[in-house]
């Protein structure tokens, strides 16, 4: 277990390196115009940040102590086609969600 100051420490550091990245392009940069080529790239944070957040849980679940496990794969793969199909990110999200509470469910 980590210890409270550890992770305090941690906390603080994560954030304030949060705000140092964002002061960048909102501080340094204010109102000037930015390049294209960096506002392309900007475009595909959002979209980049959900997958890499999920994707550890998906692989190596903690619930299962590193087990792969079907329920989440289905609903990882079902979020990924709903969002694709429809570029819906609620209606994704939502029939992720579902799959893998309903397949815990049927399969618990």
């Amino acid at each position: 277990m980590i210890e409270t100051g550890a992770l305090w420490t941690v906390i603080i550091l994560l954030g304030l390196g949060s705000f140092g990245l964002r002061f960048v392009f909102t501080g340094l940069v204010g109102d000037r115009a930015m390049p294209d080529w960096l506002l392309r790239h900007l475009r595909y944070t959002a979209v980049a940040i959900l997958p890499a957040l999920v994707a550890p849980q998906v692989v190596w679940p903690s619930v299962t102590d590193g087990v792969f496990d079907i329920p989440r794969a289905a609903a990882a793969v079902v979020t990924l086609a709903v969002g694709l199909g429809t570029k819906n990110v609620l209606l994704a999200m939502t029939s992720g969600a579902g799959t893998l509470y309903g397949l815990l469910y049927l399969l618990g």
